[in-house]
Protein backbone atom coordinates (compact mmCIF):
# COMPACT_ATOMS: atom_id res chain seq x y z
CA UNK A 1 0.00 0.00 0.00
CA UNK A 2 1.39 3.53 -0.70
CA UNK A 3 0.71 6.62 1.31
CA UNK A 4 -0.09 9.65 -1.11
CA UNK A 5 0.11 13.36 -0.97
CA UNK A 6 -3.02 14.68 -2.93
CA UNK A 7 -3.27 18.03 -3.11
CA UNK A 8 -6.89 19.11 -1.94
CA UNK A 9 -6.81 22.56 -3.79
CA UNK A 10 -6.69 20.19 -7.06
CA UNK A 11 -7.44 16.66 -5.81
CA UNK A 12 -4.62 15.54 -7.94
CA UNK A 13 -2.01 12.96 -6.40
CA UNK A 14 1.24 15.06 -6.47
CA UNK A 15 3.50 11.97 -4.72
CA UNK A 16 3.44 8.63 -3.70
CA UNK A 17 5.18 7.23 -0.80
CA UNK A 18 5.88 2.72 -0.30
CA UNK A 19 4.61 1.80 3.64
CA UNK A 20 7.13 0.16 5.75
CA UNK A 21 7.45 -3.28 6.03
CA UNK A 22 6.64 -4.85 9.29
CA UNK A 23 11.04 -5.38 9.52
CA UNK A 24 11.47 -2.39 9.05
CA UNK A 25 9.04 -1.00 11.74
CA UNK A 26 10.50 -3.81 14.01
CA UNK A 27 14.27 -2.16 13.28
CA UNK A 28 13.12 1.45 13.39
CA UNK A 29 11.41 0.25 17.29
CA UNK A 30 14.85 -1.80 18.19
CA UNK A 31 16.86 1.62 16.78
CA UNK A 32 15.01 3.79 19.06
CA UNK A 33 15.16 2.11 22.29
CA UNK A 34 18.89 1.36 21.30
CA UNK A 35 19.28 5.18 21.34
CA UNK A 36 17.15 5.90 24.58
CA UNK A 37 20.09 3.91 26.43
CA UNK A 38 22.48 6.57 25.54
CA UNK A 39 20.37 9.59 25.02
CA UNK A 40 18.93 9.07 28.80
CA UNK A 41 22.49 9.95 29.37
CA UNK A 42 23.25 13.19 27.75
CA UNK A 43 22.89 16.44 29.63
CA UNK A 44 20.21 19.21 29.44
CA UNK A 45 22.68 21.17 27.56
CA UNK A 46 23.13 18.94 24.92
CA UNK A 47 19.63 18.27 24.21
CA UNK A 48 19.11 21.94 24.39
CA UNK A 49 21.63 22.79 21.37
CA UNK A 50 19.94 20.18 19.30
CA UNK A 51 16.76 21.82 19.46
CA UNK A 52 17.76 25.23 19.27
CA UNK A 53 19.25 24.12 16.30
CA UNK A 54 16.31 22.48 14.83
CA UNK A 55 14.19 25.52 15.52
CA UNK A 56 17.08 27.56 13.67
CA UNK A 57 16.86 25.09 10.26
CA UNK A 58 12.96 25.56 10.81
CA UNK A 59 13.08 29.03 10.57
CA UNK A 60 15.57 28.89 7.56
CA UNK A 61 13.47 26.71 5.77
CA UNK A 62 10.57 28.70 7.18
CA UNK A 63 9.36 29.46 3.01
CA UNK A 64 9.82 25.81 1.44
CA UNK A 65 8.08 23.99 5.00
CA UNK A 66 5.11 26.09 4.80
CA UNK A 67 4.74 25.39 1.11
CA UNK A 68 4.24 21.46 2.02
CA UNK A 69 1.90 22.58 4.23
CA UNK A 70 -0.74 24.12 2.18
CA UNK A 71 -0.08 21.85 -0.83
CA UNK A 72 -0.73 18.83 1.09
CA UNK A 73 -3.26 19.73 3.64
CA UNK A 74 -4.81 23.21 2.30
CA UNK A 75 -3.97 25.79 4.95
CA UNK A 76 -3.63 29.11 3.56
CA UNK A 77 -0.10 30.32 3.07
CA UNK A 78 0.63 32.80 5.95
CA UNK A 79 -1.02 30.76 8.44
CA UNK A 80 1.64 28.01 7.55
CA UNK A 81 4.30 30.42 7.55
CA UNK A 82 3.04 31.19 11.40
CA UNK A 83 2.59 27.51 12.01
CA UNK A 84 6.47 27.50 11.27
CA UNK A 85 7.32 30.32 13.18
CA UNK A 86 5.11 28.63 16.37
CA UNK A 87 6.68 25.28 16.08
CA UNK A 88 10.30 26.54 16.13
CA UNK A 89 9.31 28.74 19.16
CA UNK A 90 8.45 25.60 21.21
CA UNK A 91 11.41 24.42 20.02
CA UNK A 92 13.45 27.24 21.65
CA UNK A 93 10.84 26.87 24.95
CA UNK A 94 11.81 23.78 26.12
CA UNK A 95 15.64 24.02 25.14
CA UNK A 96 15.24 27.03 27.46
CA UNK A 97 13.65 25.92 30.39
CA UNK A 98 13.41 22.01 30.55
CA UNK A 99 15.96 22.24 33.15
CA UNK A 100 14.53 24.64 35.58
CA UNK A 101 11.07 22.13 34.98
CA UNK A 102 13.18 19.17 35.31
CA UNK A 103 14.56 20.20 38.65
CA UNK A 104 15.23 18.09 41.44
CA UNK A 105 12.53 18.77 44.18
CA UNK A 106 13.13 18.46 47.81
CA UNK A 107 10.95 16.59 50.30
CA UNK A 108 10.74 17.42 53.64
CA UNK A 109 10.41 14.02 55.53
CA UNK A 110 9.84 13.72 59.27
CA UNK A 111 13.09 11.69 59.01
CA UNK A 112 15.94 11.55 56.91
CA UNK A 113 15.97 13.68 53.58
CA UNK A 114 14.39 13.02 50.41
CA UNK A 115 13.80 14.74 46.84
CA UNK A 116 12.39 13.70 43.46
CA UNK A 117 14.37 13.56 40.56
CA UNK A 118 12.62 13.54 36.83
CA UNK A 119 13.70 10.57 35.06
CA UNK A 120 13.16 9.52 31.50
CA UNK A 121 11.09 6.21 31.00
CA UNK A 122 12.24 5.50 27.09
CA UNK A 123 10.87 5.00 23.86
CA UNK A 124 7.47 7.13 23.22
CA UNK A 125 4.81 6.55 20.22
CA UNK A 126 2.85 9.50 18.68
CA UNK A 127 0.22 9.77 16.70
CA UNK A 128 -0.37 12.76 14.93
CA UNK A 129 -2.88 14.67 13.02
CA UNK A 130 -2.79 16.42 10.10
CA UNK A 131 -4.44 19.61 10.37
CA UNK A 132 -1.03 21.43 12.24
CA UNK A 133 1.82 19.20 10.56
CA UNK A 134 4.34 20.75 12.39
CA UNK A 135 2.93 22.38 15.44
CA UNK A 136 1.64 19.01 16.42
CA UNK A 137 4.12 17.03 15.99
CA UNK A 138 6.95 19.30 18.16
CA UNK A 139 4.87 19.92 20.90
CA UNK A 140 4.60 16.03 21.47
CA UNK A 141 8.10 15.97 20.52
CA UNK A 142 10.43 18.42 22.00
CA UNK A 143 9.12 18.18 25.53
CA UNK A 144 9.63 14.09 25.72
CA UNK A 145 13.62 14.49 24.08
CA UNK A 146 14.33 17.50 26.81
CA UNK A 147 13.15 14.61 29.47
CA UNK A 148 15.65 12.19 27.39
CA UNK A 149 12.85 10.13 26.05
CA UNK A 150 13.27 8.95 22.15
CA UNK A 151 10.17 9.39 19.51
CA UNK A 152 8.85 7.25 16.76
CA UNK A 153 6.06 9.25 15.26
CA UNK A 154 3.41 8.16 13.03
CA UNK A 155 1.95 10.76 11.27
CA UNK A 156 -1.13 11.78 9.11
CA UNK A 157 -1.30 9.45 6.07
CA UNK A 158 -2.18 12.96 4.13
CA UNK A 159 0.98 14.97 5.00
CA UNK A 160 4.06 12.20 4.16
CA UNK A 161 6.40 15.22 2.71
CA UNK A 162 5.89 17.29 6.08
CA UNK A 163 6.23 13.92 7.82
CA UNK A 164 9.59 13.37 6.29
CA UNK A 165 10.31 17.23 6.20
CA UNK A 166 10.28 17.08 10.10
CA UNK A 167 12.68 14.20 10.06
CA UNK A 168 14.78 15.29 8.07
CA UNK A 169 15.22 18.62 9.87
CA UNK A 170 16.02 16.41 12.69
CA UNK A 171 18.88 14.45 11.29
CA UNK A 172 20.59 17.57 9.42
CA UNK A 173 20.55 19.27 12.93
CA UNK A 174 22.68 16.33 14.06
CA UNK A 175 20.45 13.51 15.92
CA UNK A 176 22.02 10.55 16.54
CA UNK A 177 19.52 8.51 14.40
CA UNK A 178 16.96 6.43 16.40
CA UNK A 179 16.15 9.61 18.56
CA UNK A 180 13.30 11.09 16.15
CA UNK A 181 12.00 8.61 13.77
CA UNK A 182 9.22 8.90 11.16
CA UNK A 183 6.94 5.80 10.80
CA UNK A 184 5.43 5.93 7.42
CA UNK A 185 2.58 3.47 8.22
CA UNK A 186 -1.09 3.55 7.69
CA UNK A 187 -3.26 4.14 10.68
CA UNK A 188 -4.69 1.01 11.03
CA UNK A 189 -1.24 -0.19 11.95
CA UNK A 190 -0.43 1.95 14.61
CA UNK A 191 -2.92 0.52 17.72
CA UNK A 192 -0.80 -2.98 16.80
CA UNK A 193 2.45 -1.28 18.43
CA UNK A 194 1.16 -0.61 21.73
CA UNK A 195 1.45 -3.96 22.72
CA UNK A 196 5.61 -3.78 22.04
CA UNK A 197 6.93 -3.81 25.26
CA UNK A 198 9.87 -1.85 24.05
CA UNK A 199 7.69 1.69 23.90
CA UNK A 200 6.62 2.65 27.27
CA UNK A 201 4.09 5.68 26.00
CA UNK A 202 1.86 6.73 23.72
CA UNK A 203 0.56 10.50 22.31
CA UNK A 204 -2.24 10.92 20.09
CA UNK A 205 -4.19 13.77 18.82
CA UNK A 206 -7.00 13.05 16.32
CA UNK A 207 -10.45 11.77 16.60
CA UNK A 208 -12.52 10.42 19.16
CA UNK A 209 -12.67 7.27 17.59
CA UNK A 210 -8.65 6.70 16.91
CA UNK A 211 -8.18 7.90 20.41
CA UNK A 212 -10.67 5.25 22.46
CA UNK A 213 -9.14 2.72 20.41
CA UNK A 214 -5.16 4.02 21.17
CA UNK A 215 -6.66 4.18 24.81
CA UNK A 216 -7.71 1.02 25.05
CA UNK A 217 -4.56 -0.76 23.74
CA UNK A 218 -2.47 1.80 26.36
CA UNK A 219 -5.20 0.71 29.38
CA UNK A 220 -4.44 -3.16 28.26
CA UNK A 221 -0.56 -2.87 28.46
CA UNK A 222 -0.25 -0.34 31.52
CA UNK A 223 1.13 2.67 29.55
CA UNK A 224 0.84 6.12 30.04
CA UNK A 225 -1.46 7.86 27.41
CA UNK A 226 -2.19 11.44 26.39
CA UNK A 227 -5.07 12.30 24.06
CA UNK A 228 -5.83 15.69 22.36
CA UNK A 229 -9.23 14.82 20.39
CA UNK A 230 -12.33 16.70 19.25
CA UNK A 231 -13.86 19.86 20.40
CA UNK A 232 -16.98 22.11 20.28
CA UNK A 233 -15.94 25.46 21.33
CA UNK A 234 -18.47 27.67 22.65
CA UNK A 235 -18.20 31.37 21.93
CA UNK A 236 -19.85 33.34 24.57
CA UNK A 237 -20.97 36.99 23.47
CA UNK A 238 -22.49 38.89 26.61
CA UNK A 239 -24.52 42.11 26.61
CA UNK A 240 -21.67 44.44 27.14
CA UNK A 241 -19.43 43.10 24.81
CA UNK A 242 -17.58 45.10 21.77
CA UNK A 243 -19.97 43.65 19.24
CA UNK A 244 -17.38 44.78 16.29
CA UNK A 245 -14.47 43.36 17.74
CA UNK A 246 -16.07 40.52 18.79
CA UNK A 247 -17.30 39.92 15.55
CA UNK A 248 -13.66 40.04 13.96
CA UNK A 249 -12.29 37.89 16.27
CA UNK A 250 -15.51 34.97 15.93
CA UNK A 251 -14.42 35.01 11.89
CA UNK A 252 -10.88 34.11 13.39
CA UNK A 253 -11.83 31.51 15.15
CA UNK A 254 -14.01 30.30 13.46
CA UNK A 255 -12.33 30.43 10.06
CA UNK A 256 -8.82 29.88 10.82
CA UNK A 257 -7.20 26.92 9.31
CA UNK A 258 -10.29 26.75 7.47
CA UNK A 259 -12.19 26.10 10.06
CA UNK A 260 -10.16 22.40 11.11
CA UNK A 261 -8.87 22.79 14.12
CA UNK A 262 -9.91 21.56 17.52
CA UNK A 263 -9.83 24.18 19.52
CA UNK A 264 -12.02 26.27 16.73
CA UNK A 265 -14.99 28.57 17.79
CA UNK A 266 -17.53 26.71 16.69
CA UNK A 267 -20.49 26.96 18.80
CA UNK A 268 -21.23 30.88 18.91
CA UNK A 269 -23.73 31.51 21.63
CA UNK A 270 -25.10 35.50 22.69
CA UNK A 271 -27.32 36.99 24.98
CA UNK A 272 -30.04 38.48 23.21
CA UNK A 273 -29.18 42.10 23.72
CA UNK A 274 -26.58 41.95 21.22
CA UNK A 275 -27.45 38.68 19.37
CA UNK A 276 -29.55 40.04 16.16
CA UNK A 277 -26.81 43.03 16.24
CA UNK A 278 -23.73 40.39 16.50
CA UNK A 279 -25.57 37.84 13.84
CA UNK A 280 -26.45 40.77 11.20
CA UNK A 281 -22.25 41.90 11.61
CA UNK A 282 -21.34 37.83 11.84
CA UNK A 283 -23.08 36.88 8.88
CA UNK A 284 -22.03 39.84 6.49
CA UNK A 285 -18.41 39.14 7.30
CA UNK A 286 -18.56 35.74 6.41
CA UNK A 287 -20.14 36.26 2.91
CA UNK A 288 -17.01 38.26 2.14
CA UNK A 289 -14.68 35.57 2.71
CA UNK A 290 -12.90 35.15 -0.44
CA UNK A 291 -12.31 31.40 -1.05
CA UNK A 292 -9.66 30.07 -3.35
CA UNK A 293 -6.11 29.18 -4.04
CA UNK A 294 -4.18 28.92 -0.45
CA UNK A 295 -0.84 29.64 -2.11
CA UNK A 296 -2.78 33.11 -3.17
CA UNK A 297 -1.98 35.70 -0.08
CA UNK A 298 -5.25 37.15 -0.76
CA UNK A 299 -7.82 34.02 -0.21
CA UNK A 300 -9.02 33.79 3.28
CA UNK A 301 -10.16 30.27 3.46
CA UNK A 302 -8.85 27.76 1.44
CA UNK A 303 -9.88 24.10 0.68
CA UNK A 304 -10.81 21.16 3.40
CA UNK A 305 -7.93 19.02 3.32
CA UNK A 306 -9.52 16.20 1.30
CA UNK A 307 -12.44 15.13 -1.15
CA UNK A 308 -13.18 12.84 1.63
CA UNK A 309 -13.74 15.37 4.42
CA UNK A 310 -15.38 17.65 2.07
CA UNK A 311 -18.30 14.89 1.62
CA UNK A 312 -18.27 14.30 4.86
CA UNK A 313 -18.91 17.71 5.92
CA UNK A 314 -21.63 18.35 3.23
CA UNK A 315 -23.79 15.29 4.50
CA UNK A 316 -23.36 16.71 7.98
CA UNK A 317 -25.06 19.92 6.61
CA UNK A 318 -27.50 17.84 4.94
CA UNK A 319 -28.34 16.36 8.34
CA UNK A 320 -28.49 19.31 10.33
CA UNK A 321 -31.15 20.77 7.63
CA UNK A 322 -33.35 17.56 8.28
CA UNK A 323 -33.37 17.92 11.72
CA UNK A 324 -34.79 21.59 11.26
CA UNK A 325 -31.71 23.84 11.38
CA UNK A 326 -31.55 27.08 8.86
CA UNK A 327 -28.56 27.78 6.52
CA UNK A 328 -28.21 31.25 6.70
CA UNK A 329 -25.05 31.74 4.01
CA UNK A 330 -23.07 29.17 2.44
CA UNK A 331 -23.91 24.90 2.79
CA UNK A 332 -22.64 23.88 -0.67
CA UNK A 333 -19.35 22.73 -2.40
CA UNK A 334 -17.70 26.31 -3.67
CA UNK A 335 -15.72 25.88 -6.69
CA UNK A 336 -15.53 23.61 -9.27
CA UNK A 337 -12.21 21.58 -8.59
CA UNK A 338 -10.63 20.95 -4.93
CA UNK A 339 -12.19 20.26 -1.87
CA UNK A 340 -13.66 23.94 -1.26
CA UNK A 341 -16.59 24.32 1.44
CA UNK A 342 -18.31 27.78 1.18
CA UNK A 343 -18.11 29.57 4.74
CA UNK A 344 -21.48 28.60 6.42
CA UNK A 345 -23.44 29.65 9.27
CA UNK A 346 -26.16 27.51 10.26
CA UNK A 347 -28.81 28.57 12.83
CA UNK A 348 -32.14 27.01 14.81
CA UNK A 349 -30.38 24.30 16.02
CA UNK A 350 -32.43 21.40 17.59
CA UNK A 351 -30.67 20.36 20.86
CA UNK A 352 -32.84 17.56 20.82
CA UNK A 353 -31.63 16.06 17.73
CA UNK A 354 -28.28 13.68 18.04
CA UNK A 355 -26.80 16.26 14.89
CA UNK A 356 -26.26 18.72 18.09
CA UNK A 357 -23.68 16.78 19.74
CA UNK A 358 -21.92 16.78 16.46
CA UNK A 359 -18.47 18.30 15.84
CA UNK A 360 -18.24 20.51 12.95
CA UNK A 361 -14.77 20.47 11.30
CA UNK A 362 -14.48 22.84 8.83
CA UNK A 363 -15.44 26.59 7.63
CA UNK A 364 -19.56 26.48 9.27
CA UNK A 365 -20.73 28.09 12.65
CA UNK A 366 -23.59 27.47 14.40
CA UNK A 367 -24.91 30.16 16.18
CA UNK A 368 -27.63 30.54 19.35
CA UNK A 369 -29.80 33.12 21.00
CA UNK A 370 -30.10 32.95 24.26
CA UNK A 371 -31.82 34.79 27.26
CA UNK A 372 -28.79 35.05 29.60
CA UNK A 373 -25.66 34.33 31.14
CA UNK A 374 -26.94 31.11 32.96
CA UNK A 375 -28.58 30.03 29.77
CA UNK A 376 -25.73 30.63 28.08
CA UNK A 377 -23.19 28.63 30.20
CA UNK A 378 -25.94 25.80 30.50
CA UNK A 379 -25.63 25.23 26.50
CA UNK A 380 -21.91 25.89 26.35
CA UNK A 381 -21.60 22.99 29.01
CA UNK A 382 -24.58 20.66 26.34
CA UNK A 383 -21.97 19.13 24.57
CA UNK A 384 -19.84 15.76 24.90
CA UNK A 385 -16.85 17.93 24.19
CA UNK A 386 -14.85 19.81 26.67
CA UNK A 387 -11.48 21.31 24.90
CA UNK A 388 -12.01 25.14 25.15
CA UNK A 389 -14.34 28.06 24.99
CA UNK A 390 -14.07 31.85 25.13
CA UNK A 391 -16.25 34.50 26.65
CA UNK A 392 -16.42 38.27 25.71
CA UNK A 393 -17.05 41.15 27.86
CA UNK A 394 -16.14 44.08 29.87
CA UNK A 395 -16.37 42.66 32.81
CA UNK A 396 -13.50 40.61 33.30
CA UNK A 397 -14.62 39.46 36.68
CA UNK A 398 -17.93 38.13 35.40
CA UNK A 399 -16.15 36.66 33.03
CA UNK A 400 -13.99 34.72 35.38
CA UNK A 401 -16.68 34.02 37.62
CA UNK A 402 -18.74 32.32 34.01
CA UNK A 403 -15.22 30.61 33.24
CA UNK A 404 -14.83 28.52 36.68
CA UNK A 405 -18.59 27.13 35.82
CA UNK A 406 -17.46 26.22 31.37
CA UNK A 407 -16.85 22.37 31.88
CA UNK A 408 -13.80 22.59 29.40
CA UNK A 409 -10.04 22.16 29.61
CA UNK A 410 -9.36 25.75 28.32
CA UNK A 411 -11.36 28.80 28.65
CA UNK A 412 -9.98 32.35 27.24
CA UNK A 413 -11.81 35.98 28.33
CA UNK A 414 -11.86 38.25 25.21
CA UNK A 415 -10.12 36.16 22.62
CA UNK A 416 -10.78 32.75 20.69
CA UNK A 417 -9.14 29.18 22.20
CA UNK A 418 -5.37 29.64 21.10
CA UNK A 419 -2.29 27.65 21.70
CA UNK A 420 1.26 29.04 22.59
CA UNK A 421 4.50 27.60 24.35
CA UNK A 422 3.98 28.75 27.61
CA UNK A 423 0.15 27.52 28.08
CA UNK A 424 -1.01 24.08 29.02
CA UNK A 425 -3.57 22.84 26.27
CA UNK A 426 -5.55 19.86 26.78
CA UNK A 427 -9.48 19.25 27.24
CA UNK A 428 -11.88 16.77 29.49
CA UNK A 429 -15.00 14.77 28.54
CA UNK A 430 -15.13 13.07 25.14
CA UNK A 431 -11.90 15.83 24.36
CA UNK A 432 -9.22 13.40 25.80
CA UNK A 433 -6.94 13.98 29.10
CA UNK A 434 -3.57 14.99 29.63
CA UNK A 435 -1.77 18.33 28.47
CA UNK A 436 0.67 19.11 26.48
CA UNK A 437 2.66 22.85 26.14
CA UNK A 438 3.99 24.31 28.94
CA UNK A 439 5.43 23.06 32.51
CA UNK A 440 2.23 20.51 32.43
CA UNK A 441 3.39 19.48 28.98
CA UNK A 442 6.60 18.12 29.93
CA UNK A 443 5.43 16.44 33.03
CA UNK A 444 3.26 13.61 31.00
CA UNK A 445 6.22 11.02 30.14
CA UNK A 446 8.05 11.53 33.26
CA UNK A 447 9.51 9.09 36.32
CA UNK A 448 9.13 11.01 39.31
CA UNK A 449 11.45 8.95 40.98
CA UNK A 450 11.49 9.13 45.16
CA UNK A 451 15.40 9.15 46.15
CA UNK A 452 15.17 8.70 50.19
CA UNK A 453 18.25 8.97 52.16
CA UNK A 454 17.87 7.48 55.81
Amino acid sequence: MSIKTTNPATNKVEKSFDEMTDKQVDNAIELSNNTFQDWKKTSYKERATLLHKVAELMRAKKTELAKLITLEMGKVIAQSEGEIDLSASILDYYADNAEKFLADKALSPEEGKAFVRSSPIGVLFGVMPWNFPFYQVVRFAAPNIMVGNTILLKHASIVPQCAIAIDDLFKEAGAPEGLYTNLMISGKRSTALVEDTRIKGVSLTGSEGAGASMAEAAGKNLKRSVLELGGSDAFIVLADADIDKTVDLAIFGRMNNNGQSCVASKRFIAVEEVADEFLEKFTAKIKALKVGDPMDPTTDVGPLSSQEALDNILDQVKRFEAAGAKVVTGGKRALDQGAYMQPTLLTNLNREEETFKEELFGPIASFYKVKNEQEAIDLANDSPFGLGGSIYTKDIEKAIKIADQIDSGMVFINSPTWTQADLPFGGTKRSGYGRELSEQGIQEFVNKKLIRVS
